[in-house]
Parts: C-alpha cells; sequence; structure tokens
C-alpha cells in the first residue's frame, strides 16, 4: 500500500497491484513531482483533465485528483492493475475512469481529447524512442493546447522530447529521473 501525499484524500491509503509488474512512483519522488506541478501550473482546477498511462496502482492520476484536479483517465494493460485502480476510484470517491488497453492502443484508438496533464511512466524496459513517440501520438490526438507532460524513466536512459514539444527541465531522484514538457 502507499498513500495519497496532500488535498483532500490527503493521508488516504491506497492499494498497489501484488506482484513486481508494476513499480510504484515512491513517495518521495511524487511529493517532488506535484510541488513542481503545483508551481508550473499555478495549482490544480477543477477545469484539469488527466491522462495517466500505464497506471499501476493509478497514484500518480489519484494524487492530482485529490489536489483539485476535474477528471482521470487512466490507461492500464494488466487486468490486475487496472482492478485495484477502479478499487482505489471507488474507495476514494473519486472521479475517474479506467480504461484496460496498452497505452499505445488507446492512443491510436483515443478520439480526441483535452488532456491539460499527462503522465508517462512506463516499464523501465520499454525503449526511450517509443515513449517519445507516445508522447507524440498523444500531443496531435489527446492533450489540449499547452499540455503539460511528465515522463519518469530509469536516470540511466535519457530522454529526449519529439519535435513540438518543449522540454521544461528534468529532476532526478536516484534511480528515478522525471522529465517536464509543454
Amino acid at each position: 500500500m502507499t498513500r495519497i501525499i496532500a488535498g483532500r484524500y490527503g493521508g488516504r491509503r491506497i492499494h498497489t497491484p501484488k506482484g513486481d509488474g508494476t513499480r510504484p512512483t515512491s513517495d518521495r519522488v511524487r511529493e517532488a513531482l506535484f510541488s513542481s506541478l503545483e508551481s508550473e501550473l499555478g495549482g490544480f482546477d477543477d477545469d484539469l483533465t488527466v491522462l495517466d498511462l500505464f497506471a499501476g496502482s493509478g497514484a500518480l492520476g489519484l494524487e492530482a485528483l485529490s489536489r483539485g484536479a476535474q477528471f482521470a483517465q487512466f490507461v492500464e494493460s494488466d487486468p490486475r492493475a487496472a482492478r485495484v485502480v477502479q478499487h482505489n476510484l471507488k474507495e476514494l470517491g473519486a472521479r475517474g475512469s479506467v480504461t484496460r488497453t496498452s497505452a499505445e492502443r488507446y492512443v491510436a484508438e483515443a478520439p480526441g481529447g483535452t488532456f491539460g496533464l499527462v503522465f508517462i511512466d512506463p516499464p523501465y524496459a520499454m525503449a526511450t524512442d517509443k515513449v517519445a513517440s507516445l508522447v507524440a501520438d498523444i500531443r496531435g490526438r489527446s492533450s489540449g493546447p499547452g499540455a503539460l507532460f511528465v515522463v519518469e524513466r530509469a536516470t540511466r536512459d535519457p530522454f529526449g522530447w519529439p519535435e513540438g514539444v518543449e522540454g521544461l527541465r528534468e529532476k532526478k531522484y536516484g534511480e528515478t529521473t522525471l522529465w517536464y514538457g509543454r
């Protein structure tokens, strides 16, 4: 189990999928991430919609909802993890939806959207160029103007933004690095 850091669900525990199929973002990294996001976004308002790809337990999207985001779309291919996210949403009474499919398929079939904040936390084994391609596809189909992207990768795997996305900064936390782009 892990916990929501702050906001209306702050301190509440959420379930995480059993086994090593997912890698939940640590509390320390999530706390730093959301501090940066609060600064970059000027806070979370009730117009903000969030896309949480490779959702795992849903901790990133749930944290955004806790801090005031309007809605979160969670995408997770593992059926057990998708059930955990659904359970967490129900337990918290949070506004969100879970789609059980691969991130690539979701993005390819997305009807378009206006996500203002996009979390991409793929398995570390996923090739960097594949992650960049996902960002490019989301930017073209599913993100609103000025959407903020956060990519979480292993520090040992450098990341480069695709054309059309401006890299804002990167923050290293031991084995994990967060890349922010618009």
